[in-house]
């Protein structure tokens, strides 16, 4: 995230981040306050927003270590600056987090204010999350022109919106599956980029060698690691979701399934059914596998000589598709939600609105970040730190996405029940414990049964 998907490269680079980041909860107003630049600052000066309406006030901050938490954590310290409200911040490891958040807003907790959040519909009708359109109306809140939502992706205006029209999020980072390619590991073997599932196939076994994978993809069975997955199941035309149903085990998805059986079987690495995306990550970064499908975040990872043994050779390019069909890749958006329970609503919001606004978004944008924006994704900082093939294969992807399916699944009230039965077979299939028919019509089941129930 997406889901899952999609945090910060490697083990080690995950303690780093941890360390410098301090202790968990760590206030932020204890850190250097440098001095904006001043086109930042005029930047902020041109919204008709008070930014100081809320001083005083303390925001608590939580969410996954990921790339959104490494670009935006160096500017709080700014965001004080400009509004006076300190923000405190917990960032915890992705599979962590997302196990304890929910068990914290079930309590009732008031904290955290701000919360990165992938299980939209769960929040929603347990009533943890804030409705937002109201405080897009407030004028002492909101300067509309400023903020400027039309220059916000398609694929962001439509995500969070919910089937009456509310907002319960602001979409804070933008990602969808891409292919990534070692050039070398191909030319070696005279092959160009695969553009089809069965094209994919073949070039996968025929790159692989003993110290090598020909295609490393996410298989452990949890539905964190469903993203690569999904984007086979929708490019055979299958859906997750449909009339609140489980959909997976149409005869689209077992094709697609089994099609992600064969790649990780007879191509994949070695244990590749205990893989989550680190794993993915870190085989392509040492040069392991020479190809492998994941989150279009890693770019900078990949393309960064410093964490990648494959920098100068790496490839990006456009999600497969089943010959005759366009690719739809599953894509997501990262949310930020306010805690329904918050004591500083109105704070958190302002700082939801800072932290998606333009100037932002080009500053965290320099730093790598795939952010929202349209205009952030056109400037010359983002397509440096990206990669401007990266930023090319990831925007084409984005709009290859289909919206409505993704948002079908990741908005079920038991989306995280359907995503571990969908993995769960996906991984049953990938071990060759079970055919592709009988492990999704098995987890179809049991998922139905369970939603039914």
């Amino acid at each position: 995230m997406a889901q899952g998907e999609n945090s910060l490269s490697h083990p080690a680079s995950r303690r780093s981040f941890i360390k410098g980041l301090g202790a968990a909860g760590a206030s932020l107003t204890a850190l250097p306050r440098w001095s904006f630049a001043e086109d930042t600052a005029a930047a902020y000066a041109n919204a008709a927003i008070d930014w100081k309406q809320f001083t005083g006030q303390t925001i608590a901050l939580s969410g996954a270590i990921h790339p959104w938490s490494n670009a935006i954590t160096p500017l709080l310290p700014e965001f004080t600056i400009l509004t006076g409200i300190n923000v405190t911040i917990d960032f915890q490891l992705e599979t962590s987090y997302l196990g304890a958040l929910p068990i914290r807003l079930a309590r009732g907790s008031s904290t955290p204010d701000v919360f990165m959040f992938t299980t939209y519909g769960q929040g929603i009708s347990n009533g943890w999350v804030e409705p937002l359109n109201g405080y897009y109306s407030q004028r002492s809140l909101t300067d509309p022109a400023w903020y400027d939502e039309s220059d916000l992706l398609k694929t962001a205006r439509a995500f969070p919106l919910w089937s009456d029209g509310e907002r319960y999020a602001v979409p804070i980072t933008s990602e969808a599956m891409t292919l990534f390619i070692n050039s070398d590991a191909l030319a070696a073997k005279h092959l160009p980029v695969p553009q089809t599932f069965e094209e994919l196939l073949v070039t996968a076994k025929a790159v692989k060698t003993n110290g090598m994978s020909g295609i490393a993809m996410r298989a452990q069975a949890s539905g964190n690691s469903s993203p690569p997955a999904m984007g086979f199941l929708f490019s055979y035309g299958g859906a997750m979701v449909e009339h609140n149903r489980v959909a997976f085990a149409g005869p689209e998805g077992i094709a697609a399934i089994e099609m992600y059986g064969q790649l990780l079987g007879q191509a994949g690495p070695a244990g590749v059914g205990s893989y989550e995306w680190y794993h993915v990550l870190d085989d392509f970064l040492q040069g392991r596998t020479a190809m492998a499908i994941d989150s279009s975040n890693f770019a900078t990872d990949i393309s960064n000589p410093a964490k990648s043994r494959v920098a100068n050779q790496a490839g990006f390019a456009t999600f497969p598709h089943l010959a005759g069909r366009g690719p739809v890749p599953f894509m997501s958006h990262w949310q930020a939600c306010i805690n329904s329970r918050s004591r500083n609503k109105r704070a958190a919001f302002l700082f939801l609105l800072w932290a998606t606004s333009k100037a932002t978004s080009l500053r965290t944008a320099a730093a790598g970040l795939a952010t929202t924006r349209v205009s952030a994704w056109s400037s010359e900082g983002f397509k440096k730190a990206f990669g401007p093939q990266a930023a090319e294969a990831a925007l084409t992807n984005l709009q290859n996405a289909d919206v409505d399916r993704a948002k079908a699944v990741l908005f079920h009230p038991q989306s995280r029940l359907i995503l571990d039965a969908f993995m769960i077979g996906v991984n049953e299939v990938v071990n060759g414990a079970k055919s592709a028919k009988d492990a999704m019509t098995g987890a179809a089941e049991r998922a139905n049964a369970a939603i039914r129930g």
